[in-house]
């Protein structure tokens, strides 16, 4: 299998697991359309771009490297992860109080550069990706006579894959906020914004756990 093909399944391995990130990016196509919700998840994308050429390049001393900064890294993205959570459920109540041109006007006016800066941000906190892409570079063909040209086909390979995927989710999610009455769009997003408090939660019961 090539290294593109490689790198294509592997993006695909990472990013399809329903997580927080993936209910997030739902979420807010479904509050803002389609465009907020594509740079979103370009922003996840380029985080699993990013960590899959750190696992080209030097995948197991950068693993090796993080491992004492394991547990603050899983402590911001569990806290983040419940402030973000927080702050939709917040949201979505001050919606039902506002006017929709209101709400549109303040929520269409915040910068794409942000939203996909965010995402870029939550996503490089969680260096299991890293780890996950390691492990796949050095137990597949790629590990054992890998060639620069190959890293850069199973980099591109699995950042098109991830960012294939995110777009999905936009889609989907701009999808339903279109054919859902502002009632039934609150009612999902608050119980998305629920699921990230709790995985957030989840996250950092474990992190606490382990320390």
């Amino acid at each position: 299998m090539s290294a593109f093909w490689q790198g294509m399944l592997a993006g695909y391995g990472i990013a399809i697991p329903v997580g927080a990130i993936a209910v997030l990016i739902i979420d807010l196509a479904l509050r803002r359309g389609f465009r907020p919700g594509f740079a979103a998840g370009a922003g996840a994308a380029c985080a699993d771009w990013i960590y899959a050429g750190l696992a080209v390049a030097a995948g197991t001393a950068l693993a090796l490297g993080l491992r004492p900064f394991a547990l603050p890294l899983a402590l911001a993205s569990g806290g983040v992860l419940v402030v973000l959570g927080m702050g939709g459920v917040w949201r979505g109540w001050r919606a039902r109080t506002t006017s929709a041109a209101t709400d549109a006007a303040r929520t269409d006016g915040r910068p794409l550069r942000r939203v996909y800066l965010q995402f870029l941000g939550l996503t490089l906190l969680n260096p299991l990706t890293v780890v996950y892409f390691t492990a796949l570079v050095l137990g597949g063909s790629l590990g054992s006579n890998g060639t620069p040209a190959s890293g850069l086909l199973f980099m591109l390979g699995a950042g098109l894959a991830s960012l294939s995927w995110q777009t999905l989710l936009a889609a989907i999610g701009s999808a339903l906020g279109q054919r859902l009455t502002p009632r039934a769009r609150w009612m999902t997003s608050l119980a998305g914004n629920m699921l990230v408090i709790a995985l957030g939660v989840r996250i950092l019961v474990q992190a606490m756990g382990r320390g």
